[in-house]
């Protein structure tokens, strides 16, 4: 007789709600992680909120929230999320936590997966978790966190950074980005770009906070570089060069390059990597082309290649980003 093998239980996430908590960033780790599971079967998140002694606490708006749980549900939690709040008190103005966050976060265990929403990461910081690891926070504030923090490895221009066991994200919506990553990290592209439906919203954003980043708008009637863009996505395989691209849009080298910069926060041979990378992404995940057959429909020539700029972009080489996202569910 043969026994059904019984569902592993739903990964663990908790949210740290700190005062002046900002509502968005607080709603969306539930968001996004609730809605991932496979189609009719049990959810693969568990997401629940705590403040540092169970009490509510007022968000950045004009509301209060109230929570089930104190910082115990800390020492429960497989990925701990910091959402972003305006009122860290010495966390933001001297990079040191505070007496109670101290001990709140004394709960979580060794090993646990940290993640921060836009300014959350200046708790990682002022815990110490960020010396020497890569980390990214709101671009509005990434003076004042190399001030506070120097040991960190802060990369501005992205919207999120995983470094293993330590994520973070940009500003706001960022966030987002960040736990569809995670869902994407964990149960592969399907469950994630599911998620996406569901929620309605991209499954993949192209570019990075730089596109943000305050910056004159362009005057009316003047044109964008989104058709050479169009262009290039429907000849990844084929080798384009700056010229090529610019005369899409009747413009020179130049005046493209900048505004190609000004409007995604990339240059044209960013882009055309990252891209080239995601479409090789969908080919190892959903065919059975080989390696060096993928280098070549993304217009990377060689196995080698390939590998070395899947290496760059995403920290992990082809074979390997097969073996653990082909067929997922």
């Amino acid at each position: 007789m043969t026994h059904a093998t019984a569902p592993a239980p739903p990964h663990e996430v908790a949210i740290l709600a700190l005062e002046g908590v900002v509502a968005f960033e607080l709603a969306t780790p539930s968001r996004i992680f609730e809605s991932a599971h496979e189609r009719g079967a049990a959810p693969l998140y568990r997401v629940r909120t705590c403040t540092l002694d169970g009490g509510p606490v007022r968000t950045g708006s004009d509301f209060r929230i109230s929570v089930d749980h104190g910082p115990e549900l800390l020492a429960e939690a497989d990925t701990v999320v910091i959402p972003a709040s305006f009122e860290l008190g010495p966390v933001f103005t001297e990079g040191r936590l505070s007496p109670e966050l101290e001990w709140a976060l004394g709960h979580i265990r060794p090993g646990t997966r940290l993640v921060s929403i836009c300014t959350g990461s200046f708790v990682l910081g002022a815990a110490g978790l960020l010396d020497g690891r890569r980390a990214t926070t709101h671009w509005r504030y990434t003076e004042q966190f190399r001030q506070l923090f120097p040991k960190a490895q802060l990369d501005p221009d992205v919207l999120f950074v995983d470094d293993g066991d330590l994520l973070s994200s940009g500003g706001v919506a960022a966030g987002v980005d960040l736990c569809l990553h995670i869902v994407r990290r964990d149960h592969g592209s399907a469950v994630a770009n599911y998620v996406a439906r569901r929620c309605v919203v991209a499954p993949w954003r192209e570019g990075g906070q730089a596109q943000y980043v305050d910056a004159a708008v362009p005057q009316p009637g003047v044109e964008g570089t989104a058709p050479a863009r169009s262009w290039a996505l429907e000849r990844l395989e084929q080798p384009l060069t700056l010229g090529q691209l610019a005369e899409q849009c009747s413009m020179s080298v130049r005046t493209f390059t900048r505004r190609f910069r000004d409007e995604t926060g990339q240059s044209p041979v960013q882009w055309l990597l990252v891209q080239r990378v995601q479409r090789a992404r969908q080919l190892l995940e959903h065919g059975d082309l080989t390696v060096d057959r993928v280098a070549h429909e993304v217009g990377f020539g060689s196995a080698a290649s390939l590998r070395q700029h899947m290496q760059t972009v995403l920290g992990v080489s082809p074979t390997a980003y097969r073996r653990t996202f082909h067929g997922s569910p």
